[in-house]
């Protein structure tokens, strides 16, 4: 892996922001690669649109905001709508399926689905929903180590909500480790 750019987008409220964080933090500081993290948000504190762009690379990142990701996580329809379209071949994107519906235009580009809302709100709080996401990423790209993930979203968080989010990220990870692209 050389360089990856990457997309989480969905709207303001669901951890969009915190989780593009926690891969850059992951990233740079506990996987030793270089990051980048930037966001984008509508002026709504909470059911705005919004989107983190993080880039790792194992080289120098000379400008930060992902061009053309190759990765693209969506928890929203309004942002899947928005940056489906803009997807290159062969890339991957990772969907909350009861949130969102791709268009699937693009063939190449490798789909994977988790019902991360919904395994959120079995685990007691919708609101890690987003490290369920962060789990799933990184069991199917293995763009960041299991462990640094983990460690990353360890040392961000609330420590009370240090068990909860680290039992999602767990249970996102084992669904991704066993995922495949629909078809």
């Amino acid at each position: 892996m050389a360089r990856t750019e990457l997309r989480f987008a969905g709207f303001g409220g669901q951890g969009i922001l915190l989780a593009g964080y926690i891969v850059g933090k992951a990233a740079s500081i506990y996987d030793k690669k270089n990051a980048t993290f930037t966001q984008s948000y509508g002026p709504e504190s909470r059911g705005g649109a919004c989107a983190a762009g993080v880039i790792v690379s194992d080289t120098a990142v000379h400008y930060p905001h992902p061009v053309k990701p190759t990765v693209l996580v969506l928890m929203s329809q309004e942002a899947c709508v928005k940056f489906e379209p803009q997807m290159p071949d062969n890339g991957v994107m990772l969907i909350d399926q009861d949130l969102v519906k791709p268009q699937r235009t693009n063939k190449t580009v490798k789909t994977y689905v988790i019902p991360s809302t919904r395994m959120a709100e079995n685990l007691g709080k919708k609101i890690v929903a987003n490290i369920v996401m962060l789990g799933f990423f990184a069991g199917v790209t293995n763009i960041v180590t299991h462990d640094s993930m983990r460690e990353a979203i360890a040392t961000t968080v609330p420590p009370a909500m240090k068990e909860l989010n680290v039992n999602a990220f767990e249970q996102g990870y084992e669904y991704g480790a066993k995922a495949q692209p629909l078809p």
